[in-house]
């Protein structure tokens, strides 16, 4: 087998691993173990798959806190959800943001973000698809999504907890696969939370980079004040 050959041998061995991620119907207990089993060679495969999803995302956030936020990138506080290896912070960490915490599902994944040392903390064993308990209202001024909020993984409905944990007038960062987009119902979701008051959309980018088979949407939510009430019940 030549060298072309062999790399691409390779490259469908990676799709194939980023192809059955998505079929894993948002399992907890199977996404872990996939995650696990795939921790290690995880940035070789999306690296052979063109994947940039993690810059662009970062780039939005400069973009937004260049834009928007009065603080300097030093101060402004992130929460990567979902940071699997710790991509999107190493490329936030290259603009010179520098508080930067991690959660991921999969611990095994959250150590290889640990390893980067760009993040100020990490917890592995989070649960997207639940309430982020261990995370108050308004903690963080920007929060990163990227490569989550996608097919067998995150439900829209996620997103109503990544708003909560950002402050009034902070902004949600995410990326979409247009799968996700149309066959999730996504931007159903986000209808949802606007009519509620919990966010509105600030800017998005359709049909983006993402990776060699399939782009995606780039979205920026602000986050409005009433994200951060406690939600009361009626009486």
């Amino acid at each position: 087998m030549n060298n072309l050959d062999q790399q691409t041998v390779l490259e469908q061995a990676a799709r194939k691993r980023i192809k059955d991620s998505h079929a894993l119907e948002g399992d907890v207990g199977r996404l872990a173990h996939f995650y696990r089993e795939w921790a290690s060679a995880y940035d070789l495969d999306v690296g052979r798959d063109g994947y940039c999803g993690p810059r662009i995302v970062a780039e939005l956030a400069g973009a937004v806190q260049t834009a928007y936020l009065a603080k300097q990138r030093t101060a402004i506080a992130i929460l990567d959800a979902g940071c699997g290896t710790g991509l999107v912070g190493v490329e936030l960490n290259r603009l010179g943001f520098r508080l930067i915490d991690g959660i991921d599902l999969s611990e095994d994944m959250a150590e290889q973000a640990r390893q980067t040392r760009v993040y100020r903390h990490v917890q592995g064993d989070v649960d997207l698809n639940g309430p982020l308990s261990d995370y108050s209202s308004a903690s963080y001024d920007l929060t990163v999504c990227c490569g989550v909020l996608t097919l067998g993984h995150v439900r829209p409905e996620g997103l109503r907890e990544l708003a909560r944990v950002t402050r009034p007038n902070g902004f949600v960062i995410a990326s979409t696969r247009k799968s996700y987009a149309e066959t999730a119902f996504f931007e159903d979701e986000v209808r949802h939370l606007e009519d509620a008051g919990i966010l509105v959309p600030a800017q998005r980018l359709n049909n983006g980079r993402y990776v060699a088979e399939e782009d995606a949407h780039y979205w920026v939510f602000r986050v409005l004040e009433k994200a951060s009430a406690p939600t009361e019940e009626p009486p």
